[in-house]
């Protein structure tokens, strides 16, 4: 663990800041529907990359269309959508934790595999007040499955790699981080999260 002072956290949406709605909601309709779950998680993880929605350069129609042919999934665009977005509910202890780290002089944001779904997600939840910089796969062209964005937040935010900590519930997003040169946490649960980022921090102050 390193013991240089981080200036700034960032955080997964779906998993992290919210419920994973996304794969819940996918999940919850396979079973609906009869599908398998796993050919279901499969296909939408390829899908949102193919179809460029989660990029920007694709349309939220296309993403449906793919996922419709290669799972079998049922549904209006509109009755899908709504169903995914339900799932994201919000973590109360968790802004209460970012705002303790903005008091602090911490920076917080967001860094998040998402589309204009998440802009959605604010105007219906109203978080992104607690997030400078949010920094979404949508608008950059580029999500975390690219090592290249690493490099290129650390640029914009103008602090050393190791001045920054990712919270992130997929394992590979954490370890392409670290790769970076970031620190990072693979978010498990609260209290595994709360405990380690305490640590992290205490290191840091004590360095």
């Amino acid at each position: 663990m390193s013991n240089h002072p981080i200036k700034a956290v960032l955080l997964d949406y779906g998993g992290v800041i919210a419920d994973e709605g996304f794969q819940n909601g996918l999940r919850a309709m396979a079973r609906e529907q009869g599908l398998d779950e796993n050919t279901m998680m499969n296909v939408a993880r390829s899908a949102v990359y193919d179809s460029g929605f989660i990029l920007g350069w694709g349309t939220e129609d296309e993403f449906w269309q793919c996922m419709r042919e290669g799972s079998g999934l049922k549904g209006s665009d509109a009755e899908l959508t709504k169903r995914v977005l339900q799932g994201f509910v919000l973590r109360p202890w968790m802004i209460e934790r970012v705002q303790q780290l903005n008091a602090q002089g911490v920076i917080t944001g967001i860094l998040s595999d998402q589309s204009h779904w998440l802009d959605w997600l604010n105007e219906r939840d109203h978080f992104f007040e607690f997030f400078d910089p949010v920094f979404n796969s949508y608008y950059m062209g580029k999500g975390k499955r690219d090592p290249d964005l690493f490099p290129d937040i650390t640029a914009q935010l103008a602090l050393s790699p190791n001045e920054i900590l990712l919270v992130d519930d997929i394992k590979s997003n954490v370890e392409r981080a670290q790769a970076a040169g970031w620190q990072a946490i693979h978010y498990m649960d609260k209290a595994g999260f709360l405990g380690m980022i305490d640590k992290i921090l205490q290191s840091g102050n004590q360095g």
